[in-house]
C-alpha cells in the first residue's frame, strides 16, 4: 500500500525468533540417589491424597509452591490442574488470593489459608484463627488429609529448589 507514489508501502518485518536464556543444569539428580526416600515420597504423597478433594489438592501444592519459588512442582501441579480442567484464571489469581476470594469456595480459601500458615512459620505455630477457620470447613479426617498433603508439598518443594530441578519438561499426568 502507498499513499502516493514517492512513500514506499509499509512491509510487515519478519519477527525474529526469541533467544531464551539456556535452561540450568540440576545440581544433583536426588532420586536416583536416594531411590528409596523418592519411593517413600511418592507413597507418602499417594497416601495424603485419600479423601481430599483433587481441586483442593491441587490448589494447595500450587499455592505452596508458589510461596517456595519451587519452579519444577508449579511446572507440574499447574499442568495437572489444567488437564483436571481447572481455569486458567483462577490459577493465575491464586498468587494473589486476599484480593481475588471471589474465584473461590469458602472451603478452598480456607485449604489455601491453611497452606500458607504451615508453609511460612517464619512467625510461629499456625494461628488458630486460621486452623478454626479450616477445621469449619473440613472434616477431621479430611482437615488431617489436607495437613499431610501441604507438609507433603511442602518436603517435594524442598527437594526440588535445594537440588535446582529444572522446570518444563512435564506432561499433565506424568506423576499419576
Amino acid at each position: 500500500m502507498t499513499t502516493n507514489d514517492s512513500t514506499p508501502a509499509q512491509t510487515a518485518q519478519p519477527t525474529q525468533p526469541k533467544e531464551y536464556l539456556h535452561e540450568h543444569t540440576p545440581r544433583l539428580a536426588w532420586s536416583a540417589h536416594a531411590p528409596e526416600v523418592f519411593k517413600a515420597m511418592i507413597r507418602l504423597d499417594a497416601a495424603a491424597r485419600k479423601g481430599l478433594d483433587p481441586v483442593v489438592f491441587e490448589l494447595v501444592k500450587i499455592r505452596a509452591s508458589q510461596i517456595n519459588h519451587c519452579a519444577l512442582c508449579l511446572d507440574m501441579h499447574t499442568k495437572d490442574a489444567l488437564a483436571a480442567g481447572e481455569s486458567v484464571e483462577r490459577i493465575i489469581q491464586l498468587s494473589a488470593w486476599e484480593e481475588s476470594q471471589h474465584f473461590y469456595t469458602a472451603k478452598e480459601i480456607a485449604a489455601i489459608e491453611l497452606t500458607e500458615a504451615i508453609t511460612v512459620l517464619t512467625d510461629g505455630f499456625v494461628p488458630d484463627e486460621v486452623y478454626e477457620k479450616a477445621a469449619k470447613q473440613f472434616d477431621e479426617a479430611e482437615l488431617t488429609q489436607l495437613i499431610a498433603a501441604i507438609t507433603v508439598i511442602n518436603a517435594w518443594n524442598r527437594f526440588g529448589v535445594s537440588t535446582r530441578q529444572v522446570p518444563g519438561h512435564y506432561k499433565a499426568g506424568d506423576a499419576k
